[in-house]
């Protein structure tokens, strides 16, 4: 794996309580890759959720903030302009981090399925408000929110982090345990989800135990869309023996099918 490098830590962050482990997990919310790595990062919190901690970092590509910053004055007084820029998205993720690290990740899954669904341009403020509103954030609170230097600051925090830690592939993940004088491992690119849960173990330096998976029913109401893909995934099974579960529940009116031209996605009704 000659993508796996060590790395020196970042100044300490907020304690991890009894979780040793942090995931610094940088993605690109528009590349598809982001999509893929998703169901490895989902499972991982699944079963081994309470060995770490983790956090996304946005890892747009741009050069700089400076000619958005006038163009979203106008969000500040809630003024209903529809701009169209690609660092919007970005912007839009580190708003809803504002609200809570949950209604963060909630923000960017449903971003990415907009993508994944070609539904309308992400890079548009009136799509972005849309999605907020999709995942029942706070209106008043996130449309300022996405207006201030605050948003804007979080997001140019995050790409110091990728160059500080000289992340210059996505998705990539970077591992810290619990002691600071000791290395992170960078993982660039994606891999099999053996080979992260190998790396977990070696950090911990013990037999992991893994939590039991939940049922499907309970995980549609923990992340509300998945594809057949991850449901295979998450669960080991054959893609027709994902589809046949996933058909039952959609017979029973507990799910619906959405058909696109890369996968099918299910969400709750």
């Amino acid at each position: 794996m000659n993508n796996i490098q060590m790395l020196q830590e970042p100044a300490p962050t907020i304690s991890t309580a009894n979780k040793p482990i942090e995931l610094y997990i940088f993605v690109d919310p528009l590349c598809p890759e982001a999509f893929s790595m998703q169901a490895v990062i989902r499972k991982l919190q699944l079963e081994y959720n309470h060995y770490f901690t983790w956090r996304f970092v946005l890892s747009t590509e741009l050069s700089s903030l400076n000619c958005l910053s006038k163009r979203t004055k106008g969000c500040e007084s809630g003024i209903e302009l529809d701009i169209n820029h690609p660092v919007l998205p970005s912007i839009a993720i580190k708003a809803a981090e504002l609200q809570g690290k949950r209604a963060g990740a909630r923000y960017l899954s449903k971003l990415q399925e907009y993508v994944f669904l070609n539904h309308e341009d992400v890079n548009s403020y009136a799509t972005l408000l849309k999605i907020a509103e999709d995942v029942q954030l706070d209106m008043n609170e996130f449309t300022v929110d996405f207006g201030s230097k605050e948003a804007a600051r979080a997001f140019q925090c995050d790409l110091y982090i990728k160059r500080e830690m000289e992340v210059d592939e996505v998705p990539s993940i970077v591992f810290f345990n619990e002691c600071i004088e000791d290395e992170g491992l960078k993982v660039s690119g994606s891999y099999t989800y053996e080979v992260y849960e190998h790396i977990l173990q070696e950090m911990m330096d013990e037999q992991l135990i893994r939590q039991p998976l939940p049922t499907i029913e309970e995980l549609f109401l923990k992340y509300h869309t998945l594809s057949t893909n991850e449901i295979a995934f998450i669960y080991s099974l054959t893609e027709q023996s994902a589809e046949r579960e996933l058909k039952k529940r959609m017979l029973q009116q507990k799910i619906e099918r959405i058909q696109t031209d890369h996968a099918t996605l299910w969400r709750t009704k």
